[in-house]
Order: C-alpha cells, then structure tokens, then sequence
C-alpha cells in the first residue's frame, strides 16, 4: 500500500511533485523577463500573469506591439 502512494505522490499516474516544481520553474522563468519588459514600458508588472491564458496572451502581445511606447510618446510631445 505504500509502494503505491509512494508511487502516486512522486512519478505516478497524475501530477506528483516533481510536476509540480517544473511547473513551478517554467512558471518563474517566463513571468520574470515578461514582467521587467512591462515595467520598461510603464505597465505593472502584474500583467505578465496573461501570458498563460490562452488566446488573451496573443491579444495582448499585439497591443503591445501597435501602442506606442514611453520614447514614442515623448518624442511627439
């Protein structure tokens, strides 16, 4: 029986704990970057938790793309 939850918990059926802390490492190594390139172009940082929702990152990437950015924005004032 505890061969079997051993099993489970770790490299079993479903997500164990290893899936867990790769998950967990993918998550921050993609977040970071993505939230310091949004406080360069002076939106918070917490926007950068849309990149794992799909479609709306694509979306959002796009604005981004066809807004003007801060440099942009002094330069025509």
């Amino acid at each position: 029986m505890m061969n079997m939850v051993m099993d489970g918990w770790w490299v079993g059926d479903g997500f164990g704990l290893a899936h867990w802390l790769i998950f967990a490492a993918f998550v921050a190594i993609v977040i970071y970057p993505i939230g310091r390139i949004l406080k360069r172009l002076g939106v918070s940082p917490a926007w950068s938790v849309l990149a794992f929702i799909p479609f709306v990152n694509l979306i959002g990437l796009w604005v981004l793309a066809l807004n003007d950015g801060p440099q942009d924005a002094a330069k025509r004032a």
